[in-house]
């Protein structure tokens, strides 16, 4: 008796410290859950994005229209399908009828299924040519889907000659790898550089791609275009309201197609004016003449930003890569005396795409980022590549 009654004071004792252990793991988990992300996506999302431009308000009234013209022709049809089939059922005594040819119903299974269409089809159509209206914009975007970033050209309008590349900022990166990542409302939706644009201004994007056919879409602002390439395919977008929106690659471009967010920053034009102002003193800043000689230390530490930005969320800071990811620390290729192997790396990939090209990177950055690999880690080499090689290469 003794011993059942310990192994029941034992239970209950066990009992209550995974009550208590179950209610802290709750209450931790509540602790710790993420929030819905204002202009991305919000937690258990059931509707459509809340809308921020015209066009995403009148995608929103279709979206709701045809469901409820579906839902009610759903229920008028089997409606009337289940009333017949209980109605006039055999255990009932319903004798079939034997009639054919009644012009009276042809007419009507013709003419509503017309006249539904038609109440379909005049509100679309409004909205998709309103859509595909590019004219007139306040200002041009060229968006180039990478693998896997996207550059922004400023083309026209106010920010014009504006250019920079967006990508995946690197703790997030890290995050994903880590296969643990702590919650955050914007997880693998936070990026380097945003697109920044002016609120109630007409923005129009142009898409194309370098590599492999990519998507830009921005849901809050009711836009999706593919980017492929060798074309270029345009959409335009008028925010209504000031603030930060999210988007991703819309297309399955490759093995990193999770890691390609889109971040639109939304500003008021006063903003935008001073944004546009300090981009360009700091473009300008960057500006590199590629006939400059530069020397080994002042080239390693330009490479090292370049690395840190674009280079090591794959090949990890300390150059041993992983996975199908080579190492660069002791590579053959990055400790070969010709630096003409290395480069071309860069300018054109490999393995099928899993070391994408740089081409986009200007002549400096590829010459700073290869001499700092050359002479990091155990790659002590003493090499210095200059813009001049990268020009050279290019041709």
């Amino acid at each position: 008796m003794k011993t059942i009654n310990a192994l029941c004071n034992a239970a209950r004792r066990h009992a209550a410290r995974f009550g208590l252990g179950l209610a802290a793991s709750f209450a931790t988990t509540a602790a710790l859950a993420v929030k819905d992300l204002p202009g991305g996506p919000a937690v258990n999302q059931l509707d459509l994005h809340p809308a921020v431009t015209r066009i995403a308000v009148e995608q929103q009234w279709l979206h709701y229209f045809m469901l409820v013209l579906c839902t009610v022709i759903f229920i008028a049809v089997f409606g009337v399908m289940f009333y017949s089939i209980f109605k006039h059922r055999k255990s009932k005594g319903a004798k079939p009828a034997n009639f054919h040819e009644s012009t009276l119903v042809e007419i009507v299974w013709t003419t509503v299924p017309f006249i539904i269409v038609i109440a379909m089809a005049l509100p679309a159509t409004k909205v998709v040519v309103a859509m595909k209206d590019t004219t007139n914009a306040d200002v041009t975007i060229k968006a180039t889907g990478y693998q896997w970033k996207w550059g922004y050209d400023y083309i026209k309008g106010e920010g014009e000659g504006i250019a920079f590349v967006s990508t995946l900022d690197t703790t997030h990166r890290l995050a994903s790898d880590s296969g643990h990542p702590p919650p955050m409302d914007d997880y693998l939706l936070k990026v380097d550089n945003p697109l920044v644009v002016p609120v109630n201004k007409k923005v129009r994007i142009i898409t194309t791609a370098n590599d492999v056919i990519h998507a830009f879409m921005v849901p809050a602002f009711g836009i999706k275009q593919d980017a492929i390439p060798g074309f270029v395919r345009d959409t335009w977008f008028r925010a209504e309201k000031t603030g930060d929106f999210y988007g991703q690659c819309a297309e399955l471009c490759g093995k990193e197609h999770a890691y390609m967010p889109i971040h639109v920053k939304v500003l008021s034009a006063d903003d935008y004016a001073d944004w546009v102002e300090v981009k360009k003193k700091e473009l300008a800043a960057k500006a590199d003449d590629p006939a400059k000689v530069w020397q080994l230390p002042e080239m390693v530490a330009r490479g090292q930003q370049i690395y840190g930005t674009n280079c090591a969320a794959c090949h990890q800071a300390n150059g041993k890569g992983g996975g199908a990811i080579k190492a660069l620390d002791g590579s053959p290729v990055v400790l070969d005396a010709d630096k003409a192997k290395q480069i071309a790396v860069l300018l054109n990939g490999q393995n099928g795409g899993a070391m994408p090209p740089w081409k986009h990177l200007s002549d400096t950055e590829i010459a700073a980022v290869i001499t700092y690999t050359k002479n990091n880690w155990s790659n002590q080499t003493g090499q210095i590549v200059q813009p001049a090689d990268i020009v050279a290469a290019r041709k």
